[in-house]
């Protein structure tokens, strides 16, 4: 039964978008109504959290279990599931059927060689799933302020020599040019990494390479979606280091494979073909800029952080520090045709201190604003940018993108016995369920804070004046840094809360006296 799912607690959500997406069988749905319908009342805890199954392997073939991290409800609710009629049971245990055995290592398509790619591809390879990654532009410079948390460092094991910078120390610069210094809660050991695009990717990539991966250095150009369960998906591609090919010029190229991992960033090939559909966007706008010696030893642990009408609408510019010149950008989802304008005024607001600086490289790029609608689709997943994880307010990607991928790759080898039988659809959505889990609600979080202080200079005033009270930046870089949710102290949560009040309504009130003023 081609692209069922995992069974969930049967919410009117859930089913609509079950139903939607055709990942249910009629009868088969019918059935684990009637089956988990008592035990489930009342336990849904979220339209995200469904029931967590695991596959064991028996003398029988592959079983079906109940994991011990079932969000099912109590243990009574479990007892009522595993002890339904015969015929339930069997429907059940159909639905949730792996793939059959393979009589070969199963074949993986990664489309889109940035961080989300070349991880998915690493983790594949290593156990042992063929891997083809498919990457146009082997020196990639995306338009990135390139940072990167501390615990990505040791979680990926990157290596000290693709880490240009190592930032301590970062100013908040308000519309009215009001500097506020934070850092002073960083420990000796902590910084945030700042690195290159092409030197990060590559090494990545070369990486997956060495644990078996098959890189080709290629275009696609479609996807041939097969008709029958189990059959492989086609990759058309430009490759450019085929025979006959001189770098430039690719020739058609082909592959088959039986999943297809979507991480070809915004605008993802493999989305479109999955029918993934659009989601907002925002135009990124990076210059990077060799300045003088005494210049750059200023920028040599520092980032700044720009926020006001002149160089975003709805975002922030940034002056990152990189190897040997800073990169100065900005984005806006807003008012795109006006993007060159609020480079100019960012790199006006730093101007004395990047004085004297010449542009070696300008760059620009669409970057994903939320989740696209569509993720999964039969034996096709999305990650990375082409998914839609880039977390507003602070625009951050690099390290969801490696850590989505990482996590689809890791649900592919453990639903596919390392690569020993064929998956489906919901084998894939263990990665997507295991994912909007983690981190639903940061993306949430992000998204309220940039509605309420991106939305007028007041409000901007007032966020950064909130960044200048240290239990804020502790919060804010042990969050960012170790991406865990930090516990705080409740009377600072309190105080913390007296004061943003505080400052929204002191925004709100600048904001209405400017608005009479203009009339």
């Amino acid at each position: 039964q081609e692209g069922l799912r995992p069974v969930r607690h049967n919410s009117p959500s859930v089913v609509r978008r079950a139903r939607t997406e055709k990942r249910t069988m009629a009868a088969a749905q019918a059935t684990m109504t009637l089956t988990t319908a008592p035990a489930l009342k009342g336990a849904a805890q979220s339209k995200r959290m469904g029931a967590a199954f695991s596959v064991s392997k028996s003398s029988a073939g592959r079983s079906v279990s109940l994991s011990s991290k079932s969000f099912l409800g109590s243990s009574a609710a479990l007892s009522r599931v595993s002890v339904a009629p015969k015929a339930q049971r069997e429907a059940l245990s159909t639905v949730m059927m792996a793939g059959k055995k393979l009589d070969r290592p199963l074949r993986v398509g990664v489309v889109g060689g940035g961080p989300a790619g070349a991880c998915c591809a690493e983790i594949l390879a290593k156990a042992g799933i063929e891997t083809y990654l498919i990457e146009r532009k082997m020196d990639n410079c995306k338009p990135c302020g390139g940072a990167i948390p501390l615990c990505m460092v040791s979680e990926f094991d990157l290596p000290p020599e693709i880490i240009d910078r190592r930032v301590t120390k970062m100013k908040m610069i308000s519309p009215s040019n009001v500097e506020v210094n934070i850092g002073s809660t960083l420990g000796p050991d902590e910084y945030i990494g700042m690195c290159r695009r092409e030197v990060f990717d590559d090494y990545l990539r070369n990486r997956a390479k060495d644990y078996g991966c098959n890189v080709k250095n290629g275009l696609m150009l479609r996807l041939d979606t097969p008709s029958n369960k189990d059959d492989p998906f086609t990759i058309h591609f430009t490759n450019y280091e085929g025979e006959g090919s001189d770098g430039k010029q690719g020739v058609p190229d082909k592959i088959e494979v039986d999943v297809v991992i979507g991480a070809d960033g915004a605008n993802s090939r493999v989305a479109k073909e999955i029918d993934a559909g659009d989601y907002d966007y925002a135009i990124a706008f990076q210059e990077r800029i060799r300045i003088p010696d005494d210049k750059m030893e200023y920028y040599k642990d520092l980032a700044e952080m720009y926020v006001g009408d002149d160089v975003s609408p709805d975002f922030y510019g940034w002056v990152f520090p990189k190897y040997d010149h800073v990169a100065v950008g900005t984005g806006t989802v807003i008012n795109k045709t006006k993007i060159k304008d609020y480079q100019i005024a960012t790199r006006n607001r730093s101007a004395p201190k990047i004085a004297g600086g010449k542009i070696i490289k300008v760059e620009a790029h669409p970057i994903p604003e939320h989740p696209r609608p569509r993720r999964v689709q039969g034996r096709v997943a999305l990650v990375g940018d082409a998914a839609g994880y880039v977390t507003k307010c602070s625009g951050e990607g690099i390290y969801f993108a490696a850590k989505s991928g990482r996590m689809a790759a890791e649900a592919i080898v453990e639903r596919s016995e390392n690569g020993t039988r064929m998956i489906d659809e919901g084998d894939l959505r263990v990665y997507l369920d295991r994912w909007d889990k983690k981190y639903w609600a940061t993306y949430k979080v992000l998204d309220i804070l940039q509605k309420v202080f991106y939305r007028s200079n007041p409000a901007r005033e007032a966020f950064v004046e909130m960044c200048e009270d240290e239990y804020v930046q502790r919060m804010t870089f042990d969050s960012y840094l170790y991406k865990t949710v930090v516990p705080g102290n409740p009377l600072n949560d309190l105080k913390l809360l007296v004061n943003t009040v505080g400052s929204l309504v002191r925004a709100n009130a600048i904001r209405g006296a400017q608005e009479k003023t203009l009339v």
